[in-house]
């Protein structure tokens, strides 16, 4: 079985490839990609090369496939795994895969660790290692989008989970977000921040009653509003307030002031810069808890934390990278029952524009970049369909969708490309 796929060699070498599979064994399972959403933990994988935590240091002589948000469909199980999958299932990957080597354990990764799994390419083998440790899920949904995007939302859902709270009179913890609480989501309103907002509103267990979302650029504040209006958020019972702190003299205070002065149960920050870190830290109440989301590029980041009200106040800063099975399980589960995450889908492309789309990925406007890996595409954003339309009948019946279900990516849509091109879906 051959497969196309876009392979790092070292730091900013991808390159486009076509090679041979080799057959699988009975631990394995051949599987075709159909979508992989591009994430900017690939951007730093693809910059950083063996100095990232999660590339393995003979890269160059061995390169791994890259896309770690992909999803498509079972094609061949190897005979111990029979029991379980059988082809034309449909299947999301949770990637932080975890293994003991010797004494320590190692995050291993489909997309950062792997000669022959990663979401930029046609066909892939999934290993043992996803299999033992129930990272290969069914997908039961419509499309194949959402299971790609079930990634980013399991890692919302840990960092939701992972959050605590501690019980007066004891040292008991409780997880998770403070129902009724009050949520700051800073640098808020890229793809991440979008994707906490919408499990904010869909969840049914924990809300908020009051959820701030600021960042810097009123355009991705408009997006933000626009696809999660504040009346939606407060048919839940949330005040969803969106604030530009840009040009703000001091915005601590004017986000503390949105809660009378009391501050903050909930902080996520969404960017790793030590202002916003600090910011985070100053909006804390009383036992709040901050969650420092964003993943650092530099080793050597820090930032002031107020250990007076550490002590005094029991604030306390908490970090996730990645979610668990569990989260993953949730994450198509809750998809299952209505959450559509098509929102923050804002430019599809095909398997050619993966490496100049991964490395230039932070310059890119807008929200997730989404690759039908059988389809050779430039990335293109849906604002361009109907420009596109004029010379181009796929992307003039691409605007008419696209533009019937308010500007956001769809199911529709999705099989109309792959139909176009000639593809099952």
């Amino acid at each position: 079985m051959k497969t196309r796929a876009v392979r790092l060699y070292g730091k900013k070498d991808l390159r486009l490839e076509e090679f041979e599979l080799p057959p699988i064994t009975s631990d394995e399972i051949l599987a075709k990609v159909v979508t992989d959403s591009i994430c900017l933990s690939s951007y730093k994988a693809a910059s950083q090369g063996t100095d990232h935590k999660r590339i393995p240091s003979d890269v160059a002589e061995n390169p791994v496939i890259i896309g770690h948000e992909f999803a498509g469909e079972i094609v061949e199980v190897g005979a111990n795994w029979r029991h379980k999958f059988k082809p034309g299932q449909k299947y999301s990957i949770q990637p932080a895969i975890y293994y003991k080597d010797g004494p320590v354990g190692v995050m291993s990764a489909p997309g950062y660790s792997y000669k022959y799994i990663g979401g930029d390419a046609t066909y892939v083998i999934i290993p043992k290692d996803v299999l033992v440790q129930d990272c290969l899920l069914v997908y039961e949904g419509p499309g194949y989008y959402p299971a790609s995007l079930a990634e980013p939302l399991s890692c919302v859902i840990g960092a939701m989970n992972a959050s605590y709270h501690t019980t007066p009179g004891s040292y008991v913890h409780d997880m998770g977000i403070v129902q009724g609480g009050k949520m700051a989501i800073l640098a808020g309103a890229g793809p991440m921040g979008l994707t906490m907002i919408n499990y904010v509103i869909s969840r049914e267990d924990r809300r908020p009653s009051l959820c701030v979302v600021t960042d810097i650029d009123q355009a991705r504040l408009d997006r933000a509003a626009e696809i999660f209006p504040s009346e939606q958020a407060r048919s839940k019972g949330i005040e969803l307030v969106y604030v530009n702190t840009a040009g703000t003299a001091d915005p601590a205070k004017t986000l503390r002031g949105l809660t009378g002065g009391s501050g903050y149960n909930d902080v996520f920050v969404l960017a790793p810069i030590a202002p916003v870190i600090e910011q985070g830290d100053a909006l804390l109440a009383f036992d709040g808890c901050l969650n420092f989301f964003a993943g650092p590029s530099d080793p050597n980041l820090v930032a002031r934390i107020n250990f007076y009200n550490v002590h005094y106040e029991y604030t306390h800063v908490v970090a996730t990278s990645g979610g668990t099975n569990d989260d993953m399980v949730e994450a198509l589960d809750i998809m299952s029952k209505g959450l559509d995450p098509a929102g923050l889908v804002t430019h599809i492309g095909g398997l050619n524009a993966v490496a100049e789309t991964t490395l230039s990925l932070p310059h890119i406007p807008g929200g997730k970049k989404l690759i039908y890996t059988h389809i050779d595409m430039p990335l293109t954003p849906l604002a361009d369909f109907v420009k596109l339309g004029k010379a181009y009948p796929l992307f003039a019946k691409l605007a008419t969708i696209v533009n019937a279900n308010k500007g956001i990516w769809c199911v529709e849509a999705e099989k109309y490309l792959i139909n176009h091109f000639g593809l099952s879906d």
